[in-house]
């Protein structure tokens, strides 16, 4: 079964169980401070898994594009991707473990289906914390039971593997219950269970139950409303239904790594050092392809998601120097790429000349970088290898950077080729305006949830303002492009081609102050997509919206509408209740963008 063929099931199967499909969301997540990128099919869901209402109702099913870097350094061996697709399906509030568990079943074993054989499965399900009031997950592991899994075949396991949330120190969380497939070795000893790391066993699919609320005082409490949270990697299924050893030997690499022997005059499946760059290239220009052609596209930089882009495209072509390769081929590669997707996801194609364009300018720019940090590598090598200890010092390390351009992942990579390693703290230490942004290139999620608070929905509301404000003081272009939003300020990205004048701050921050103090009535509706753009609702440029939508609308016939917007966020239920807004900085983010930062007093 290829990818194409998985995606088609998966939907037509939940939607045959009554779910209603949605559409996938922007790599690039709005108001979310703790992920620079959508790094799970669950990530644009949180407001409704925490208790708000979805348009499309109760059982959810799609296809959600994701990037994680947390991994980064793993990218190359059999199984690790730095962008994957995620298969999801979920239930607010509607059905639980004894349907979800079922459903899971059906759909990996049915002929109709997966096909799985039964007796190829494995689970594991939740031990239990007796200290804090949780018990085992006997309700789950009794429905594997009833469905005919043995108890060698049914492993209770800890909180790290099978536990979910909460992403702080409150909130949802809940057990899990993981679906393993035999890889056919042979158990690694007498305790060799499914969820065991020896490969033996291979985790297919995860059903998370969202079942507590933990409390401020680390009380977990049964919440009133369950969700069902479910997740199957589409590069990893198909691996397995395809009988492949790799992801990267799947129909959804095939393509991509010809073009890559094809370009670079070198073979896949020969060498392992060999294997490893070729993965890494085919990996790393897929990301980029697809971040470069998300509807809230970013270009490389210095800070953020641009970092972690401009560290890709970096990686991807010192790795294709390895092989062999003098000059800029990323773009070849990306088309085969756009080639591959844009039937799923036609925003590549919309987006092709700004993916090759920003390729090749960051390819050349980096080659350049490249050639001189890497001869400055090998003349400071020779003292560095004198060391007994083997640690090149962070203020060198510092100085390749500084001086050259040169990142110190690949300062890092370089020297472990070599038998160093690099003193990270010294590092850091020496530049510590940059220590976050290395932190932020290998960050990964780990369930973060949007903040829902009322601090952060009168920050959500105020965006809508500042957007308003902007058109009427800039111009009609003004469209949003990200926005992100904590606890003590807003950031608010929009499209325009210059810094903004002291006077245009100062109009706009008027005018925003000026409907908070009309205290306007903020209305939320329901309705069909196609009516609220006729309604004149502002929703983001290329962003993918499901059929029904909901609208926010500041303003009413009595006060007049001064803003209307599509929106899942939250909100407060006046504008008098946000308080003074202040622009703190206004900045440019990437080429024809604007930042803004404000804070509310």
């Amino acid at each position: 079964m290829n990818a194409n063929e998985l995606r088609r099931k998966y939907i037509e199967f939940f939607k045959a169980k009554g779910h209603t499909q949605i559409q996938g969301k922007s790599l690039l997540p709005d108001n979310d401070p703790t992920v620079l990128f959508t790094t799970a099919g669950m990530h644009p869901l949180v407001p409704y898994l925490l208790g708000a209402e979805h348009p499309a109702g109760k059982r959810l099913v799609n296809v959600q594009k994701c990037i994680r870097t947390g991994d980064i350094d793993a990218v190359g061996d059999f199984s690790h991707l730095t962008f994957f697709e995620m298969l999801g399906n979920w239930s607010l509030g509607d059905y639980f473990k004894d349907e979800a568990i079922r459903i899971s079943y059906e759909f990996l074993t049915s002929p109709q289906w997966l096909g799985i054989p039964h007796e190829k499965l494995g689970v594991t399900v939740f031990a239990g914390e007796e200290d804090i009031g949780i018990p085992p997950d006997d309700e789950s592991a009794g429905v594997w039971r009833e469905l005919g899994f043995s108890d060698d075949k049914i492993s209770y396991r800890p909180r790290e593997d099978n536990w979910w949330g909460p992403a702080g120190e409150t909130g949802p969380c809940g057990p899990d219950t993981e679906m393993f497939i035999d890889m056919g070795k042979e158990p690694c000893g007498p305790d060799c269970a499914p969820g065991c790391a020896c490969g033996k066993w291979l985790e297919i699919w995860n059903d998370v139950f969202m079942q507590f609320n933990k409390d401020a005082d680390g009380k977990y409490i049964a919440l009133k409303r369950k969700c069902v949270d479910t997740g199957m990697g589409v590069e990893r299924t198909v691996t397995i239904l395809s009988g492949k050893k790799s992801v990267y030997d799947t129909d959804i690499f095939a393509p991509i790594i010809a073009a890559i022997e094809g370009a670079l005059g070198c073979k896949y499946g020969t060498d392992g050092e060999t294997d490893r760059s070729i993965r890494i290239i085919a990996d790393h220009t897929r990301s980029a392809v697809f971040i470069l052609g998300d509807p809230k596209a970013v270009s490389p930089s210095n800070t953020g998601a641009g970092y972690v882009l401009r560290r890709l495209i970096r990686r991807a072509a010192r790795h294709a120097r390895k092989l062999g390769n003098e000059s800029c081929f990323l773009a070849d590669i990306a088309a085969v790429v756009l080639e591959q997707f844009t039937e799923t996801y036609p925003e590549l194609l919309e987006n092709r000349a700004f993916i090759t364009d920003e390729l090749n300018k960051e390819e050349e720019k980096f080659l350049e970088t490249l050639q001189k940090g890497e001869k400055e590598f090998e003349k400071l090598l020779p003292n560095l290898l004198k060391d007994p200890k083997k640690i090149m010092p962070g203020r060198v390390a510092f100085k390749l950077y500084d001086t050259y351009g040169f990142p110190v992942e690949l300062t890092e990579e370089l020297a472990n080729e070599s038998g160093l390693s690099v003193d990270r703290a010294g590092f850091d230490a020496a530049f510590k305006k940059h220590q976050e942004l290395s932190r932020a290139g290998v960050g990964v999620f780990k369930g973060g949830l949007q903040d829902n608070s009322e601090t952060a929905a009168k920050y959500h509301t105020a965006t809508h303002l500042l957007q308003q404000a902007l058109k009427l003081t800039l111009g009609p272009h003004i469209a949003q492009k990200g926005s992100n939003i904590t606890a003590e300020r807003m950031r608010f990205d929009f499209s325009h081609p210059e810094p903004l004048s002291k006077d245009e701050i100062e109009r706009v921050e008027s005018i925003v102050n000026e409907q908070i103090r009309r205290d306007l009535p903020v209305k939320m509706e329901v309705m069909n997509l196609d009516d609220a753009k006729a309604a004149g609702a502002v929703a983001l440029f290329g962003e993918k919206y499901e059929s029904l939508v909901k609208v926010y609308t500041i303003g009413d016939e009595a006060t007049g509408v001064f803003s209307r917007e599509v929106c899942g966020g939250p909100h407060i239920e006046r504008t008098g209740l946000i308080g003074m807004f202040k622009i703190q900085k206004e900045q440019s983010s990437s080429r024809g963008v604007r930042r803004i930062r404000a804070v509310i007093e």
